[in-house]
């Protein structure tokens, strides 16, 4: 698919040259995301399939490109996932898993280039949730959705997934504030999701991150729902 195969570069490009003009990042991604986004797969028959590897992409491309011109990461992802999240409702694909894939390859990406995959971790579940709420998409379960893709990308570059999983918890307080949801129900969401991505990675993962996800967490009580998985 000769368009799919382009987006990341088209949205690398994009960016860089409308960061270099103006120096605003997060409206400049999401405007280039979702519009890169709807073009490139609209028409296409199976468009789940097409939308991962599309969104993949686009979050490498985001990232690359703003680390170029010495942007801001974290707000690249922030505009990142709002313009999936908006591009992907105009050809029918704004789930969950589009949510995941994007956060995931947003904080490998931010620690490919060398960033802050903390700060990522955090402004990319901000995004997401204001993103969710403009197309329709729970509020609360995109957290969780979103955090368990942060907590992935972390497993698979080595990172920190405590500091990561912290992050993505403390995201969702700020985002479900911004929006107006309840912010310890989306923080508890977050960690929910958080451990369940720990617990295909370990026990003492899932400990680190139940340890650094959970309780109070700036002013915000935080409870993960449990049953999450342990792997030995």
């Amino acid at each position: 698919m000769e368009q799919r195969q382009g987006i990341g570069e088209k949205v690398k490009h994009s960016i860089i040259s409308t960061v270099r003009g103006s120096g605003e990042i997060v409206d400049a991604v999401v405007n280039a995301v979702s519009g890169s986004l709807s073009t490139a797969l609209r028409g296409v028959v199976n468009v789940g399939q097409a939308l991962t590897g599309a969104v993949s992409d686009v979050a490498r491309g985001v990232i690359h490109g703003t680390s170029e011109v010495g942007g801001d990461l974290g707000a690249a992802a922030k505009g990142a996932a709002i313009g999936t999240l908006q591009g992907a409702k105009e050809i029918g694909g704004a789930t969950l898993e589009t949510v995941g894939t994007t956060v995931e390859n947003l904080v490998k990406t931010t620690a490919d280039v060398g960033g802050d995959v903390g700060g990522a971790a955090k402004q990319a579940v901000i995004g997401t949730l204001q993103g969710a709420k403009t197309v329709g998409v729970n509020a609360v379960d995109a957290a969780g959705a979103a955090a368990s893709g942060a907590v992935k990308a972390a497993a698979r570059t080595g990172g920190d997934i405590a500091h990561v999983a912290k992050n993505a918890v403390e995201g969702a307080i700020a985002g479900a504030k911004d929006i107006g949801v309840d912010a310890s129900e989306a923080a508890s969401a977050a960690a929910s999701g958080a451990l369940m991505a720990a617990g295909d990675i370990g026990t003492a993962a899932v400990d680190q991150v139940k340890r650094a996800a959970t309780g109070v967490i700036g002013g915000t009580k935080v409870v993960a729902k449990e049953p999450f998985k342990k792997k030995d």
